[in-house]
């Protein structure tokens, strides 16, 4: 969430930076937060008032026992059960306020980056390079990967409807085999750098909640509610939560690390918008990198991760571009935010394959993450400040693995594996049709 301190220190600020989202009710939002966190603060001023003036009647009375005047301290007691009563009721009301606060900073998005460009949804995100990669793309035969890859055997989305119901896949032979290796290849290709983590599956409503996925979009996930559990849409879930509430040292940031996971979305609204093959799932692995940082560290570690997922896209001998995300486009946790979309010749169409975020301290604050300074001595500095938190898709398998079956299919139906994956698929080279 968004620092409630903006809400009393520049709330014209806020105003401003949340419009370039395009949504007015974000304002009227921030303006009943702001008026909440007044009246919270009077609130408190009251209670705190009054709970040191029954601590120092507490004194005075005992004092005037010690003195026998009990009928001025029988007197004071009155006056202390009286402000007991009104120390309790504000207690009240600050807890009642206090929710209806923190619920409200829940939904409202964090600021865009100053750099972020301006835009009011998916068609103003400008392309910052490519495209890159086989120029003959547009040209090839349009067969799309659903077709190639049920003919070669590899996919087999019947049955798994058959077993789960719709928009769940199953891949078989060469194709179970490419999953593996593209999820083996985006590990390696981070291993340098990133701590290797296999987290759980499930979580807590707290883990969700910490990294934007509730309140807002808790219908795009699976929920377990007997047990209160719910399914990882992403592994960058259960990673950012590793180190909530802990205060970390500077020297230790930032903090890489990277998982293997499935990932579970619902996509509720999406029955029959690009549901054929593999562009749309409700179950699918991806590999995910995630950074832990100070502040000043965050700029060039997003400049890395993107360039990072870039090359495990370039290595696969597909034609991508990189696009930035504008602000009406922006997911609510995000600060600035990159896509890379790659072209699928078979379905004539950009897809998108990974998105590489960076959260500021929006994440840090609702997970209680913080770091400590060490002055140039070594020695503590005194406070505590949120870390800032980014994560990307350095891998995600299905439009990849729908890209690779279309961009690299052969006259003859079958389809060329790239060379980087060869070392992953037990020598094939070529997948071909299993009858």
């Amino acid at each position: 969430m968004i620092d409630q301190r903006l809400l009393r220190t520049d709330l014209d600020g806020v105003r401003a930076s949340l419009a370039r989202r395009g949504s007015a009710s974000l304002l009227d939002d921030v303006d009943a937060a702001a008026e909440l966190d007044t009246r919270l603060i009077d609130i408190t001023a009251r209670r705190d008032a009054i709970r040191a003036r029954v601590n120092t009647i507490s004194k005075e009375v005992g004092q005037l026992r010690r003195d026998g005047n009990t009928v001025a301290a029988e007197a004071l007691q009155t006056e202390s059960r009286e402000l007991g009563d009104d120390e309790r009721s504000l207690a009240a009301e600050h807890d009642v306020v206090s929710t209806t606060l923190r619920n409200l900073l829940l939904g409202i998005p964090n600021l865009p980056h100053p750099d972020a460009p301006d835009g009011t949804g998916d068609v103003d995100n400008p392309v910052v390079k490519g495209p890159i990669g086989p120029t003959d793309a547009a040209e090839r035969l349009r067969v799309p990967h659903w077709e190639t890859a049920t003919q070669l055997g590899v996919l087999d989305n019947e049955r798994a409807v058959k077993i789960s119901g719709a928009m769940f896949t199953m891949q078989r032979g060469a194709g179970a085999t490419l999953v593996r290796a593209l999820c083996q290849y985006g590990l390696d290709l981070n291993a340098d750098v990133h701590e290797e983590v296999r987290p759980p599956s499930l979580v807590t409503s707290a883990t969700l909640t910490a990294t934007g996925q509730l309140p807002k979009f808790a219908d795009d996930a699976y929920a377990i509610e007997r047990d209160d559990l719910w399914c990882i849409p992403t592994a960058e879930v259960p990673l950012t939560s590793i180190y909530a509430d802990e205060t970390l040292d500077d020297t230790r940031l930032p903090i890489r690390m990277m998982a293997h996971s499935a990932s579970y979305r619902r996509e509720a609204g999406s029955a029959g918008r690009d549901t054929r093959g593999m562009l749309r799932a409700h179950e699918f692995d991806k590999v995910e990198i995630l950074a832990l940082a100070m502040p000043e560290q965050a700029p060039a570690l997003l400049d890395d991760m993107v360039a990072r997922a870039e090359r495990a896209i370039a290595g696969l001998g597909l034609t991508y571009r990189i696009i930035e995300i504008c602000t009406g486009d922006m997911g609510q946790s995000h600060h600035r935010s990159f896509d890379i979309e790659v072209y699928a010749p078979g379905v004539d169409a950009w897809l998108e394959v990974s998105s590489i975020s960076w959260f500021s301290d929006y994440q840090a604050r609702r997970a209680n993450i913080r770091f400590r300074r060490h002055d140039a001595d070594g020695k503590p500095v005194k406070g505590t400040e949120y870390v800032h938190t980014l994560n990307g898709s350095a891998l995600a398998v299905p439009r990849v693995w729908a890209a690779i079956i279309e961009t690299h299919r052969n006259d003859d139906g079958s389809v060329t594996v790239p060379e980087v994956l060869r070392p992953y698929m037990r020598g094939i080279e070529r997948i071909e049709s299993r009858s």
